[in-house]
């Protein structure tokens, strides 16, 4: 069976930074090739794609990811319905969430006790993070204001009892999937049919060379500080290092239109995969996490992108740099790291018979890059972002995408 399998490789050079620190709050790393390099986790870098969303997606779009459930939806009851006060729908909520889910939704132990104590007056909470689409919260309001209406709570419970209403609550919440659920998945311990398998997935990007931490010993001056009084008025240090990175992630295009389903509009039915895919690959390829950015301002974009349109199985091109790449000449590793890919990728896909089965693009910064020029057609980001969307189109509704071909000419 031909596959749509989106490869996005990635190489951006990092000033002196701390993107992803560990327990101790020294950079991530990893050892690969026999050398400790530099490495920024997986989930690091998939929640600064999901930030980035906001800026390419609608949030009708996009999903919330929080324990604080039955606040999200409590606040949605409460606009759909102003009638209904907001201590009964946040009990409206909490019932519907646990009738959807299978979960428990409840007030946290020590939040519960200072309810006791009269300090706080804390919300049910889920036990783990829970992960719903802004449709699938608005289709929730909409089902707890018709069983519990004007905030009846024990209208509601007497509501969920038919059968019928109840497998309608747990229906909603598993269709209509945002795009970020689509992408990354969505885990509930409780009722596992629920679980979305996740359509991407992003490897910890490692530094293509050896890397040693640093460490910055800082000194901070008293403003109200006179001249009699000397020494800092606080010191610390913070550790750093600086690398060039390889970043590499994949799409399972047809999981992701799996998970996404066709939408509301039948004459484009594959459009919400290809506004999916495009904004996860302007995401990932612009966005950047924020450990410390303020200390370092590290604010880099990669110095080159391949992506690959494949129809078989993802591809990572890490090994070609499994013997790290020695600094150059001049200085910077930027150069060797190129022409070190640019060597390795036609020599893989040649042993494994993968030359002519997809299609390849380049996106990349000054003469240093030159050696990958060869990979792809080269594209500045909109216009990849364009090409990526439309080969997509062409593959998972090839006769859709010829007719519209044929309309434009």
């Amino acid at each position: 069976m031909t596959r749509t399998i989106l490869d996005i490789h990635i190489l951006q050079t990092v000033p002196p930074s701390n993107l992803n620190r560990d327990d101790t709050g020294t950079p991530k790393s990893a050892v690969y090739g026999g050398v400790r390099r530099a490495r920024v986790s997986s989930q690091a870098w998939k929640r600064a794609t999901r930030k980035a969303f906001s800026d390419l997606l609608d949030d009708s779009e996009l999903g919330v990811r929080t324990k604080k459930v039955a606040e999200v939806l409590a606040e949605r009851i409460t606009a759909l319905d102003p009638s209904t006060s907001p201590a009964a729908s946040v009990e409206l909520a909490a019932e519907t969430m646990r009738m959807a889910t299978g979960s428990t939704i409840a007030v946290p132990k020590r939040k519960a006790k200072d309810n006791e104590d009269g300090e706080n007056d804390a919300a049910p909470e889920s036990a783990y993070l829970m992960f719903l689409s802004g449709r699938q919260i608005n289709s929730l309001a909409e089902l707890a204001i018709e069983g519990g209406k004007g905030g009846d709570l024990k209208a509601l419970k007497e509501f969920f009892k038919a059968r019928e209403n109840k497998a309608r609550a747990r229906q909603l919440v598993d269709t209509e999937h945002s795009v970020d659920i689509a992408l990354f998945g969505r885990m509930v311990a409780d009722s596992t049919d629920l679980n979305v398998d996740a359509a991407a997935q992003v490897a910890h990007a490692l530094s293509v060379h050896t890397v040693e931490v640093e460490s910055d010993y800082f000194t901070a001056v008293d403003d109200k500080n006179t001249d009699a009084e000397m020494g800092a008025g606080m010191i610390g240090s913070v550790d750093f290092n600086s690398s060039t990175l390889y970043r590499y992630a994949a799409v399972d295009v047809d999981k992701l239109q799996e998970n996404l389903g066709t939408g509301l509009r039948g004459d484009q039915p594959v459009e919400p995969t290809r506004r999916a895919v495009a904004a996860f690959l302007e995401g990932f390829i612009t966005s950047l996490p924020t450990g410390k950015i303020n200390t370092f301002g590290n604010h880099t974009l990669p110095a080159a992108v391949i992506v690959k349109l494949r129809s078989r199985r993802p591809i990572s091109f890490v090994a070609a740099f499994e013997k790290p790449v020695p600094l150059g000449t001049e200085g910077g590793y930027l150069r060797q790291s190129c022409e070190q890919l640019a060597q390795y990728v036609p020599t893989l896909e040649k042993a494994f018979g993968l030359t002519g089965n997809g299609q390849s693009w380049v996106l990349r910064v000054g003469a240093e890059t030159e050696a990958l020029s060869a990979l792809g057609t080269e594209l500045a980001l909109p216009e990849l972002v364009t090409a990526v969307g439309d080969a997509v189109v062409a593959r998972l509704e090839p006769e859709h995408a010829a007719a519209a071909s044929e309309t434009e000419a």
